[in-house]
């Protein structure tokens, strides 16, 4: 007789095949894989055996950070981000939204040092938010999560050809997450990318970006986070670096509005919104998080803890070990 787990392993495999099925000849597993159901994280393992790291990995991403566990490591360098600006297509990709660099550009933006041994070409990045502001970003800090996070991805072009090629291959992917929260400020280069929300709001629908400055869009990049872990995709491979600033970009409430009204489907067929494509955190095992943040230094210049007063607005900064606060940030 059959035990429980093989039979039930059995049924959602016969389950996705009549699902894909369904979809017609030109389905594929990149278009058909969700972040909930039967296609979504739990399975993702499951629906391709090319993506078997998500379900058997043992160094996953995202992961909840824990700030009384982070290691200072004063050999950490300074990341670089080149200034020049790239253009491309976003794209809803019914899973995400996504821009990524024509492949014919003529500038190339490299993104190296900090923790790297070589250096990085930036392909894309990832939009995960959620459907309200308590939940949204993949990587969360003791718990918390942001209302969304712009995961910046690049390839080792110093061993590696293309990310094909990296992604599965050692040290070939560098990752920068980057928090978004809710500001009355906008960004004005993030605004480049946030005026086409509204072109945006079916599976396919995409829009070019013209002379954006990676670079400008981002907050104060010298402190971070580090550590050794996956893409939050399928198929999750263990080749990426990440890099998690410590300072979030803002968005304007009327911006994230337009973005929670993107769908997962097309115009016929909208199905769900396209918000909550958030992988859950995975276990960090063994491995370690590493910071440039010296937080013995900040105490002992801060011993009342008086730039810790947490209020959610300007020049914020993760808390971690015994830099005193009662929340994730200070001003």
């Amino acid at each position: 007789m059959m035990s429980a787990k093989p039979f039930k392993m059995l049924v959602i495999n016969i389950t996705l095949i009549l699902a894909v099925g369904n979809l017609g000849v030109h389905a594929s597993w990149d278009e058909w894989w969700t972040y909930d159901g039967i296609s979504g994280p739990k399975y993702w393992g499951v629906l391709n055996p090319l993506w078997k790291l998500c379900s058997i990995g043992k160094r996953q991403s995202p992961i909840d950070i824990d700030p009384d566990k982070l290691l200072y490591d004063p050999f950490l360098r300074n990341l670089h981000i080149d200034v020049d600006k790239v253009s491309g297509i976003i794209e809803n990709t019914g899973q995400s939204l996504v821009f990524r660099v024509d492949k014919d550009s003529k500038y190339v933006l490299n993104i190296t040092d900090g923790p790297l041994t070589y250096r990085y070409q930036f392909q894309e990045f990832y939009i995960h938010y959620g459907t309200d502001n308590n939940l949204g970003s993949e990587h969360k800090i003791q718990g918390y999560s942001f209302p969304a996070e712009i995961q910046l991805y690049g390839y080792n072009t110093d061993l590696y050809s293309n990310m094909s090629e990296a992604q599965m291959k050692s040290q070939g992917i560098v990752g920068v997450s980057l928090m978004v929260q809710i500001g009355e400020t906008p960004n004005p280069e993030f605004r480049i990318v946030t005026n086409e929300f509204g072109k945006l709001l079916y599976k396919g629908s995409y829009r070019p970006i013209k002379n954006l400055s990676i670079r400008q869009m981002l907050p104060d990049i010298k402190y971070y986070m580090t550590y050794e872990g996956s893409t939050t995709h399928p198929g999750c491979w263990e080749t990426t670096v990440w890099i998690v600033l410590n300072k979030p970009i803002y968005i304007t409430r009327s911006e994230m509005h337009q973005l929670r009204r993107l769908s997962q489907g097309s115009f016929e067929h909208p199905k769900a919104p396209l918000g909550n494509n958030s992988r859950p955190t995975q276990d960090l095992r063994e491995r370690t998080v590493r910071t440039n943040i010296n937080f013995a230094q900040r105490s002992e210049a801060d011993p009342q803890g008086k730039t810790c007063k947490v209020n959610m607005h300007k020049n914020m900064y993760y808390k971690a070990n015994d830099w005193t606060s009662d929340s994730l940030f200070h001003s």
